[in-house]
């Protein structure tokens, strides 16, 4: 099991299919699980993926669609029948507060866990940990919606040849790393520097400057594709994006990996999302989306 990877619970627009079930997404970054909008289904989908409720630490709603966010009951009620040992945090745009609260005490249960709940008001950071930075960006639907963002703090990559020619071994390797210099060797002596991996979350929206910015130089970029080119006034009407449009975004933002997914049962073939990604001019990796795929976040590379 990766220790950072996509969990894909569904995949369908506003309406399942016998093949895609509603919205709902994992994402494993090391010691976090983020939950974001679990759609109708979703607990029964985690049992059938093996995503446990002891896996969740954060749940991130873009908005209160029924396919974005009916899930919430049923996953909120499963880790306090768990009784998830740690606090879970929750993140939904602010003017939803009152849907939250409707599913969040939907029917009759015992809280158990500390369900701690930031509601998201305006562009900006969300969380700050060791292991990264949560942020979000107001999107354009007809109801509020935020995608979300998450960055890893660059780093450094020791050199295994260079710390030898200096003379660097065992536990003087943490203490270079942890003061910057050791007995005249500087850190940036004997590493190089290692670009945080990047992970965004944009679902329903038209085009619009916060696509752009979630997506910039993404590793792994996961964006709703619900209807083909041939239908792109149907989706500005409706406020969302064609895969032609989710293709040019990630090929402009310079995405590793793109993850099309929040298909219009409309469509047969899921292959025309792809031809269609690809025609806009996206060359890096692909991933139509189907329910319960896993997704790797792309290796490391070099220095961007």
């Amino acid at each position: 099991m990766s220790a950072r990877e996509l969990v894909v619970l569904g995949t369908a627009g506003q309406v399942p299919t016998r093949h895609r079930n509603h919205n709902g997404y994992f994402l494993r970054w090391d010691g976090e699980g983020l939950l974001l909008d679990p759609g109708e289904g979703t607990q029964r989908q985690m049992l059938h993926a093996g995503v446990a409720a002891h896996d969740l630490t954060r749940l991130c709603v873009t908005h209160f669609h029924g396919d974005h966010s009916l899930g919430l009951a049923g996953v909120i009620q499963r880790i306090n029948l768990d009784r998830v040992p740690h606090p879970v945090t929750a993140h939904f745009p602010a003017s939803g507060r009152h849907f939250f609260d409707r599913l969040r005490y939907s029917t009759a249960y015992r809280e158990t866990v500390q369900l701690v709940v930031e509601p998201v008001h305006e562009d900006g950071v969300l969380a700050r940990t060791p292991a990264f930075t949560l942020s979000a960006r107001r999107l354009s639907h007809p109801v509020e919606s935020f995608g979300y963002r998450l960055e890893e703090p660059d780093g450094r990559r020791m050199l295994p040849e260079l710390l030898a020619e200096h003379g660097i071994r065992g536990p003087d390797v943490g203490l270079l790393q942890r003061d910057g210099e050791l007995r005249g060797v500087r850190l940036e002596d004997v590493s190089e520097h290692r670009p945080g991996q990047r992970f965004a979350f944009v679902m329903d929206t038209r085009l619009c400057d916060a696509v752009h910015q979630l997506a910039a130089d993404c590793d792994l970029l996961v964006i709703e594709s619900t209807f083909t080119d041939e239908d792109a006034q149907l989706a500005a009407d409706h406020g969302h994006l064609t895969a032609g449009q989710a293709g040019r975004v990630a090929a402009e933002a310079g995405v590793r990996h793109l993850v099309l997914t929040h298909f219009s049962q409309r469509y047969g073939d899921p292959a025309v999302f792809a031809e269609q990604a690809r025609r806009a001019g996206f060359t890096g990796e692909l991933t139509v989306a189907h329910d319960l795929a896993r997704v790797p976040v792309p290796p490391r590379t070099g220095s961007r």
